[in-house]
């Protein structure tokens, strides 16, 4: 039933390109290894062990499973601590909770990686919300790049002339046309702003970039780091629930803002999720590997059918999404169906663009996922605007995901 709905000069091309990409397959390999390391030391360090999988419930106090995760992320990290806990609903929450955790009225929020995600509008009042940050008396800024590069000079110039609180630099492009922010760009801008205040806090969005590259933004010199389970260091095992790594002094404020102040960490059970972050953690490394090969294979495929894509495939990777400019409704909303019926869960359903919560514009979502919301599985979305752009992510096999995107082109080019 699913080869029917491949055509074969489509696995034609996919055959080829998947030689043509033999020697970057091996380089992605090589960082599965090195990430691989890094968390199964941290078991070691840690001395995981089965009475770890236990879990608490009501308050959550001596929690030792959940404490020992903690400890694990910290390692892979090498921050000073971390917050892992299932109470957070999502990315955006876990975002939300940092900021409203570290942020007071008349501090200053600045991000350098211009506006963020659109789930954030709402969450810093650039779209008027009476909960917002701007509401309480945050004073937000934003310093867009130029051509893909920080904007040093105007950086610079925020910096002596105000005292900044805390820079957001979030790494994942969002629903925009700019390259997400590589590690080297990242050490780079954090040694910069450093010198010029070391007392800013620096916090990263890591969504979707954890493990794509062999190393972290706590070891570069970040303050504190954010990211959500449901994506890479869920590996796919991971049913809910985020992390915040890096300063101790931090992660506690961010802990006081998820539970209470006085509380902190010592509350919130895990409720069943020990083993399942434990087992999802140290899957991560081979999930994000194989995520990353789909991405280039559907770069290649798609610039060879005619498509602009970004990254390409020549180019060094950051995280997993893969974007394609379709400059077609159409083509569009027929890829995306596509990738809806390569999937597992809900292939029979077909997904059509609708008005989402957070979103301006209607969207479509292709996420045939056994976790609700999850992109690591393989998913396709993006808002129906021009140029239309779809941003697709995921998956946990490089097999599914060949399947997928086979399946995605042969319904587009129907």
């Amino acid at each position: 039933m699913v080869s029917k709905m491949i055509k074969e000069e489509i696995k034609e091309l996919i055959d080829k390109c998947e030689k043509e990409l033999d020697s970057t397959f091996k380089k992605i390999d090589s960082i599965c290894y090195k990430n691989s390391l890094k968390v199964l030391n941290a078991f070691h360090e840690n001395q995981i062990s089965e009475s770890h999988f236990n879990s608490t419930t009501g308050y959550g106090y001596n929690d030792y499973g959940r404490d020992a995760i903690e400890s694990v992320f910290a390692n892979i990290f090498k921050a000073e601590d971390a917050l892992v806990r299932n109470q957070f609903i999502s990315g955006t929450h876990a975002l939300s909770t940092t900021l409203f955790g570290l942020l007071r009225p008349n501090d200053i929020f600045l991000s350098i990686t211009g506006k963020p995600y659109d789930t954030l509008d709402e969450v810093i009042g650039i779209k008027e919300n009476a909960s917002s940050l701007i509401n309480i008396g945050v004073k937000y800024e934003q310093i867009d790049l130029l051509n893909n590069e920080f904007d040093y000079e105007k950086i610079e110039q925020v910096l002596k002339n105000q005292k900044v609180k805390l820079i957001e630099i979030q790494r994942s492009r969002g629903y925009s046309t700019r390259e997400s922010i590589n590690i080297d760009k990242l050490e780079k801008i954090i040694k910069f702003i450093k010198k010029i205040d070391s007392n800013v806090i620096i916090m990263i969005d890591n969504c979707y970039c954890e493990f794509v590259q062999d190393k972290e933004p706590i070891e570069l010199g970040a303050d504190i780091c954010v990211g959500s389970l449901i994506k890479n260091l869920g590996g796919g095992i991971a049913s809910n629930g985020a992390y915040v790594v890096g300063k101790r002094e931090l992660v506690g404020l961010v802990a006081e803002r998820l539970t209470a102040p006085g509380l902190g960490k010592e509350v919130g059970p895990s409720q069943g999720a020990n083993k399942m972050f434990l087992e999802g953690i140290y899957m991560a490394p081979l999930a994000v590997a194989n995520s990353v090969k789909i991405a280039f294979l559907t770069s290649l495929a798609m610039e060879k059918l005619g498509f602009l894509v970004e990254p390409k495939y020549t180019d060094v990777r950051a995280d997993i999404v893969q974007t394609i400019i379709f400059k077609d409704r159409e083509k569009m909303i027929k890829y995306c169906q596509g990738i809806q019926k390569g999937s597992a869960i809900d292939a029979h359903a077909i997904p059509y663009p609708s008005l989402m919560p957070g979103y301006d514009d209607e969207v479509i979502m292709a996420s045939g996922s056994f976790t609700q919301g999850s992109s690591i599985e393989i998913s396709c979305d993006g808002p129906l605007r021009d140029p239309y752009i779809a941003y697709q992510q995921g998956s946990l096999t490089y097999e599914y995901g060949k399947i997928a995107i086979l399946i995605a082109i042969s319904n587009m080019v129907k």
